[in-house]
């Protein structure tokens, strides 16, 4: 079975397909055909998608989805016409909210990513720059670090350290153990002052092998046996430290941020 989704939104349309992505993972039979519309906030861009919504449907027999996060109502209204399923992400909880808080919803658009506050976005850009200049031990002065992440090359650290930095303002380093690390099996002496900072990845050999034989083809590097190799000596070192170390081969980069930041017990929202 193959249905086409869309997700619609006034603003970047990340949240609608964030949320509708993990709502159509609970349907692993079908297969989805999706596709994102971003920053319908007029009347003719709401007219736009509808047509195009439309002439999926005619082209395919299969009545598409829609999941919506517009605010205007009139906007919701006009992509309604299409004939699509319209899953409407804030229906269930604005009524509710009217009624509790006494008051209408704005119906204003293009809210959510805004720069509603400058201070947390500010803080959000510095935690990036923080993360991009102390990426894979570029730069080593980790005393402003909230947290540093300890591994081999390839295991995630990168990716991690901005998804915080970009979405909770967390200024995370990373540290990539080196063959002359391994050997030693001790933690390197620029990471001994802040022990109670570090946390390990770690990755099944296979993956690892597939992820450097994409990026450096052929290679000693990227070979199963060099991979087994360092991740089991980085595997008796963090061990041996009392590193705390996780797994990120089957889970997404969000839930290793989430276990991470729970881990250190830093509770920030996302921005």
């Amino acid at each position: 079975m193959q249905r086409t989704v869309f997700f619609i939104s006034d603003s970047t349309g990340i949240t609608a397909e964030t949320i509708g992505n993990s709502i159509l993972a609970q349907f692993d039979l079908v297969g989805f055909d999706r596709h994102r519309l971003p920053f319908i906030d007029t009347v003719q861009k709401a007219e736009a998608a509808a047509l195009r919504i439309k002439t999926r449907y005619a082209q395919t027999g299969e009545r598409p989805i829609v999941v919506n996060t517009m605010a205007d109502r009139g906007l919701c209204e006009t992509v309604a016409a299409s004939g699509a399923l319209m899953l409407d992400v804030f229906a269930p909880f604005i009524g509710r909210l009217e009624e509790e808080l006494g008051t209408k919803r704005s119906g204003a658009v293009n809210r959510l990513h805004g720069l509603v506050d400058f201070e947390k976005y500010e803080a959000r850009i510095n935690a990036t720059n923080y993360a991009l200049s102390h990426d894979d031990g570029i730069d080593v002065d980790y005393a402003q670090a909230d947290l540093i992440l300890v591994g081999v090359s390839r295991s995630g650290k990168t990716p991690t350290c901005l998804y915080m930095a970009l979405h909770y303002g967390v200024s995370a380093a990373n540290y990539p153990l080196t063959d002359d690390d391994l050997d030693k099996l001790e933690l390197p002496a620029r990471l001994r002052p802040y022990r109670d900072r570090l946390f390990g990845l770690t990755i099944d050999p296979e993956r690892l092998a597939q992820i450097r034989e994409q990026r450096r083809p052929g290679s000693r590097y990227a070979t199963l046996q060099q991979c087994r190799w360092e991740l089991d000596q980085a595997d008796r070192l963090l061990r041996r430290a009392g590193i705390a170390c996780l797994n990120t081969t089957h889970v997404s980069i969000e839930e290793i941020a989430s276990k991470i930041l729970d881990r250190f017990g830093i509770e920030r929202t996302m921005f």
